[in-house]
């Protein structure tokens, strides 16, 4: 028979050091993000900066997706002086989050009414050393567990992650209203000393294979050219897909707190329903993404997800249309990050199921950064398009993505399906291998 894996108890998770240090690392990770996004749009806002700025501010997080181009860089050299007290993979996370801090403190003592380009170019630092971070920090997982912990160490981060955006997005808004924005950002600064603190408290693991011979070009060459001659042509709908599976949520998200200041809702009523009440119904919206994906499958899954993550947008239309109240405030909040939260499970297991064994870390960093690109570019022209023709068309024209999206997941449909068969069928052979090899 074969012998199933044992089940990782509540006993393993308590217990095991490198997951719950995940919890410090995911803080630390989450933290600069809505801090060079939504919550730095609200301040720019408040400071009288113009829409068109604040949407070309949100070409910072660039950053984001352009990270796999010097995430080798990462791998196989190390940071002078911290590296030998440290090692590779905590010298970088401890180099990254002293860039984030430094950042922070920069945008705090600047400001939008002080300066706005040296704002600008705290941004900047800010997005480019937490994209590091991501990667280092993903790193460190890898070496640090074996492939059955993974699972635990991700929801781990997941945790963390989710608890640093309320510090970045609802405490961020409630110390700017009771104090003021500089207060916040330095208040944000001081809390990455939790990453900093699990850099320290993590072990040391340095064992990593690093391709000191490869070049950068090859590096990245190499996964793609995997993936195009398992998918051959089918690769471009799939690519496109990915691209723009979250542009809705993305060119409407730049906004949505600008719209929130211009319809008059204060920040404490943005913190409480959307920065606090609004990231707990997006994690019920991943949940059900899930089970989702169990129940009905990977297609269904991202069907759905692609038709109510862009349908949502149409809320924020409804919202600026004469129904500017809290109720229509949480209402178009639970519907939205609902729709997101599902939306990106959905999408997190398709970009997994496309990778390959040998290069599912390259392939996936690769994947990840692709669908964030083209929300960041285009999302820059959003306060443009505000600014010309109002809040209602910008919102109503990214619902109406739902009907691109629906017609590239009707196109990789076969192929979806091809594929999820392909992995059970492995998945059963290499069982009946092990059968076989202790029968």
């Amino acid at each position: 028979m074969v012998q199933a894996k044992r089940r990782l108890s509540l006993k393993d998770v308590l217990t095991d050091g490198r997951i719950a240090l995940m919890l410090p690392l995911g803080f630390s990770s989450g933290l600069p993000f809505l801090l060079v996004f939504s919550t730095l749009s609200t301040w720019l806002r408040e400071a009288g900066i113009s829409l068109t700025v604040i949407g070309l501010m949100s070409w910072v997080g660039l950053a984001y997706s352009f990270k796999f181009l010097w995430a080798p860089i990462v791998d196989r050299y190390d940071v002078p002086v911290l590296a030998r007290l440290l090692g590779r993979r905590r010298g970088w996370m401890a180099l990254a989050q002293l860039g984030v801090m430094a950042g922070l403190i920069g945008m705090a003592l600047t400001g939008p009414q002080v300066s706005l380009p040296l704002t600008v170019v705290s941004a900047v630092m800010i997005a480019f050393f937490s994209a590091t971070q991501d990667v280092v920090i993903d790193g460190w997982r890898i070496d640090a567990a074996p492939t059955e912990r993974q699972g635990m160490m991700a929801a781990a981060l997941l945790l963390g992650y989710r608890l640093a955006l309320i510090c970045a997005g609802a405490g961020a808004l409630y110390i700017a209203e009771i104090v003021n924005w500089h207060s916040a950002y330095l208040a944000m600064a001081a809390l990455m000393l939790v990453g900093l603190i699990g850099t320290m408290l993590a072990p040391r693991i340095d064992e990593f294979q690093v391709r000191k011979n490869m070049p950068f070009a090859q590096a990245i060459i190499e996964p793609l050219a995997d993936l195009f001659q398992r998918k051959r042509m089918m690769l471009i709908p799939i690519l496109a897909l990915i691209a723009c599976y979250r542009l809705p949520d993305f060119m409407a998200g730049i906004m949505a707190n600008p719209l929130y200041i211009d319809l008059g809702f204060s920040k404490a009523d943005i913190a409480n329903i959307s920065k606090l009440y609004g990231v707990w119904i997006g994690i019920i919206g991943a949940f059900a993404g899930g089970l989702a994906l169990t129940r009905i499958g990977l297609w269904w899954s991202l069907l759905i997800g692609a038709s109510i993550a862009a349908g949502s947008n149409a809320m924020f239309s409804w919202l600026a249309a004469g129904n500017a109240t809290l109720t229509g405030l949480t209402l178009t909040i639970s519907i939205d990050n609902f729709a997101q939260g599902f939306a990106g499970a959905a999408l997190v297991a398709y970009m997994s199921g496309l990778t390959s064994p040998g290069f599912a870390a390259t392939q996936y960093a690769l994947l990840s950064s692709l669908y964030a690109l083209p929300g960041k570019l285009i999302g820059g022209a959003s306060g443009a398009v505000v600014d010309a023709y109002g809040y209602p068309l910008l919102f109503t024209g990214t619902a109406a993505l739902g009907i691109p999206l629906v017609i590239l997941c009707l196109i990789v449909r076969r192929d979806t399906m091809d594929s999820v068969r392909k992995k059970e069928a492995e998945a059963e052979a290499s069982a009946q291998v092990a059968l076989g090899s202790r029968a």
